[in-house]
């Protein structure tokens, strides 16, 4: 694998429905490349809301195991990650439509979109993990807006329950590692649309 010596930023926003996979698909990415060094940067809602799929505290935890850093908690510990250059790429995993949204716009008022904007400048790619079930509708244009914008790339996504939520779209986390490492070369991992 070649991500072996990659620092990664991974940015927590709150599709809590969606971290097991997401935190599975990065313990096997260390077990495969025990050298990449993973930065860990938390949204607000992540650091504080519990609800049924985990708490604040387990996922604290969960990313402390994975990361030899502290976590990224507040705006102030997010900024010098761009101008310090200390990331090789960064992953929003997974990307709500709220933090698609304001990334799309330039709204920079959480932890993880100051390390977003902070990384752009540095012209390395910046990774989004979809999660989000207004993807295919009022969020479809920022899709469209980020997908034409320099240094963006996407993990493959798709419907992931087209019957009950048909707007909704969540990018498959297995295909994490191989869409990472299509972005360190500048590439999109495709198909983007997935199964």
């Amino acid at each position: 694998m070649g991500l072996e010596q990659t620092r990664a930023g991974i940015g927590l926003t709150g599709s809590f429905c969606t971290f097991s996979d997401i935190f599975d698909s990065l313990e096997k990415l260390k077990a495969d490349a025990p050298g990449i060094d993973l930065t860990f940067v938390l949204s607000y809602h992540v650091q504080t809301l519990c609800n049924r799929f985990c708490g604040p505290d387990s996922t604290l935890l969960r990313a402390k195991c994975l990361s030899g850093h502290e976590i990224v908690t507040t705006i102030p510990q997010a900024e010098p990650l761009g101008p310090g250059n200390l990331l090789d790429i960064f992953v929003i995993a997974p990307c709500t439509g709220n933090t698609l949204a304001k990334l799309a716009m330039g709204v920079t008022d959480t932890p993880v979109l100051m390390a977003a904007k902070g990384h752009l400048r540095n012209a390395k790619p910046l990774l989004i993990h979809l999660a989000s079930n207004d993807a295919l509708g009022l969020n479809l244009k920022n899709i469209g807006t980020l997908l034409n914008a320099k240094s963006v790339y996407f993990v493959p996504f798709g419907q992931d329950n087209s019957g009950a939520k048909p707007n909704s779209l969540v990018a498959r986390a297995a295909l994490l590692p191989a869409a990472m490492e299509a972005a360190l070369k500048g590439e999109q991992l495709q198909p983007i649309l997935a199964q």
